[in-house]
């Protein structure tokens, strides 16, 4: 798509047209720094102006100031002044509600949240009984005849590894963030010039808590993002990337770093640090004990450390649900450490929803999803798994009803919390309730109207919603249940029929089985599929990461769905409502999906097309892809179904194989 198109598209006032050409462009062009580039982003800009996508104007902007080129950075500088005019004259996403008149105003979570300080002490005391209860069967394991050196041993060990996690981790946290992410370290002044409000929250908090000023970092990514670590509170970092400042305002800048220094002043992050990393031990003891258990030597401590390596996994996974539930718990905490310490609780509410327009807006750019949104998921103020609903409904809407749909699913679906149980964050749409409570509080109205939100949700039908939850999470795990289910009918006929062959068998044909059901449920009929967008399918509060919904979409493939994976198979599917990840299934298993990856992906980029899938969410939605259809007549199969009945039916074969061979 050339340049030329384009501006010829603007100057005869088409300006949709124009952004769609234009945009297009700049996806394809590999010099991010060429002044062909450099000319489409400012004319873009304008194009973006015309179709009264104002916030998309100024973001755009914002970005050209920071431009190498002097030139393309003083004309932007001068056109930014445009959108310094009265907010009644300009369009915007979203009409800022109003904020508190003063700060510090003590307000009541209604038991949002639970208790941090319990969800931290429960945490913490069974990670380290956790790693305590390893260190003393490492240490019995290997022969220790004294049971009271034994356990001095193992409490050394526990403490040695703790208090060195707490007090190195941060600065080995340090070099990682400045190797992968070339962190530059800056002083208040220097966050002052870029949002003086921000300066002003630092100040504050310091001051009444008797702390010293966090150790500040930027990042120069445009994917907006924040977060905080270390180890005491007077040597905590915070860090955040150029793209808060460039998507967010600066009162809503203030918001996030409000809600930053709340870590800090509850000691969570800390707590996060060293929680982690015990976990960590949990799966680094699991592995050793598991490799020694595999090798040569005597068959007691063998038998010993296989029995250990069990114990630590078990320990793991149980660990890190646990730090999985204190990390949800202190971000409504620190939520409401900001509402309180800023008086804006609808700018962080607000400061939310554009941090994920900005996540999907970069990647909407970008042909990789960003390895500093992937890399620090855990640390940030947002998780990006959640940004594609959300940043969706911003990106389109003009009133916040429309984005409140969307949070029907976080807040009435029970499906929302159960996948939550594997999030680092809270649903955003929750999040946004317990600010929405902290405005009412204040007296102020709502950013979003959550109580519209709330009264639709009462209305939903609840059969539908709950009716078949139960049913749904046993077919969830349909492949567990039926190896189980079969492991105990084998063991059952094994004994009444000296038959070996059930053992074996009859767990293979119970995961068949399970794969089969689960198939006929996940992927029903599509060929009456409908057509529709990608906002429609996010604001639907019945889906369901199970039972696909056959859907159709047209749009324009943008890049990959795999994090840093230059053969990843799966793609980014684009409409005017947002963007949403299409996911492929060679007919040739992984083989096929590399090869895919590796030789058809980056031809068909930038491609405007059609594609036919089975619609799912989870806290990130997704689209299993059936077929993908170019304008230019490229058509791509995918094979999920397919493979679903071929190891299904596969595996039920080999188990009534493996029963009759080994019955004679």
């Amino acid at each position: 798509m050339s340049l030329q198109s384009g501006l010829d598209a603007f100057k005869k006032g088409n300006y949709q047209q124009a952004v769609e050409l234009l945009e297009q462009f700049c996806r394809n062009s590999g010099d991010r720094n060429s002044p062909d580039y450099l000319s489409a982003q400012m004319w873009l800009m304008k194009a973006y102006q015309g179709t009264g996508e104002t916030e998309k104007a100024k973001i755009l902007c914002q970005k050209l100031m920071m431009s190498e080129n002097s030139e393309v950075r003083s004309w932007a500088e001068q056109a930014y002044q445009s959108f310094r005019q009265p907010p009644a004259t300009q369009s915007s996403a979203i009409q800022k509600a109003s904020r508190a008149a003063t700060t510090g105003v003590k307000l009541a979570m209604g038991g949002v949240g639970g208790s941090l300080a319990l969800a931290s002490g429960v945490t913490m005391s069974l990670l380290f009984g956790m790693v305590l209860v390893l260190g003393l069967s490492l240490v019995f394991i290997f022969g220790s005849q004294d049971p009271l050196s034994g356990l001095a041993i193992a409490i050394s060990i526990t403490l040695i590894f703790n208090v060195a996690a707490f007090f190195l981790s941060p600065f080995l946290m340090d070099l990682t963030q400045s190797w992968l992410y070339q962190t530059r370290w800056v002083d208040l002044t220097e966050v002052e010039n870029l949002s003086p409000e921000t300066a002003k929250v630092i100040r504050q908090v310091c001051q009444q808590k008797k702390l010293k000023t966090p150790r500040l970092g930027i990042i120069n990514d445009q994917n907006p993002t924040a977060f905080t670590y270390g180890s005491l509170p007077n040597s905590a970092r915070l860090v955040v990337s150029q793209g808060l400042f460039t998507y967010l305002d600066d009162d809503e800048v203030a918001t996030v770093y409000a809600h930053e220094l709340g870590h800090i002043v509850h000691w969570d992050f800390a707590v996060m640090t060293v929680a982690a990393t015990l976990v960590q031990i949990c799966y680094l003891v699991y592995s050793t004990a598991r490799r020694l258990g595999r090798g040569g030597g005597d068959s007691k401590i063998k038998d010993a450390m296989q029995t250990a390596a069990l114990v630590a996994y078990i320990f793991y996974i149980v660990g890190t649900y646990l730090v999985l539930y204190l990390s949800r718990t202190r971000e409504y905490f620190a939520d409401h450490f900001a509402a309180e310490t800023t008086g804006n609780p609808n700018g962080l509410s607000r400061a939310l929803v554009k941090i994920a327009y900005g996540i999907l807006e970069e990647g909407s750019r970008a042909q990789e999803p960003s390895r500093l949104i992937e890399g620090t998921r855990a640390l940030g103020i947002y998780d990006p798994k959640a940004a594609a609903s959300t940043g969706t409904a911003y990106r389109i809407a003009s009133d916040t009803q429309k984005i409140g749909r969307v949070f029907l699913w976080d807040m009435f679906n029970p499906w929302g919390w159960w996948m939550e149980l594997n999030s680092t964050h809270p649903l955003t749409g929750k999040r946004v309730r317990a600010l929405s409570t902290y405005a009412e509080q204040l007296g102020l109205p709502s950013e979003f109207d959550m109580g519209r939100v709330i009264g639709e949700g009462k209305n939903l039908n609840k059969s539908k919603l709950y009716g078949n939850f139960f049913l749904d999470v046993v077919l969830y795990g349909a492949e567990t249940i039926g190896f189980f289910a079969g492991l105990v009918m084998g063991t059952i006929l094994w004994s009444s029929s000296q038959n070996p062959g059930f053992a074996i068998g009859a767990p293979l044909i119970g995961v068949g089985l399970g794969i089969l059901i689960k198939a006929l449920v996940m992927f029903p009929d599509y060929k009456q599929a409908p057509a529709t967008d990608i906002l429609t399918l996010m604001s639907d509060p019945y889906a369901s990461p199970l039972r696909g919904q056959p859907a159709k979409l047209e749009g324009q493939l943008i890049g990959r769905g795999d994090a840093g994976y230059k053969f990843g198979s799966d793609l980014k599917i684009q409409d005017r409502s947002g963007m949403l990840y299409l996911h492929y299934a060679s007919r040739f298993g992984p083989l096929g999906n590399f090869l895919f990856g590796m030789k058809r992906v980056q031809s068909l980029i930038g491609e405007q097309v059609g594609a036919v899938g089975w619609f799912r969410r989870g806290v990130a939605p997704w689209m299993d892809l059936i077929q993908l259809q170019s304008q230019n007549g490229t058509i791509v199969n995918s094979y999920h179904r397919f493979w679903s009945f071929i190891l299904g039916g596969g595996l039920i074969t080999l188990g009534l194989f493996m029963t009759m061979f080994l019955g004679r």
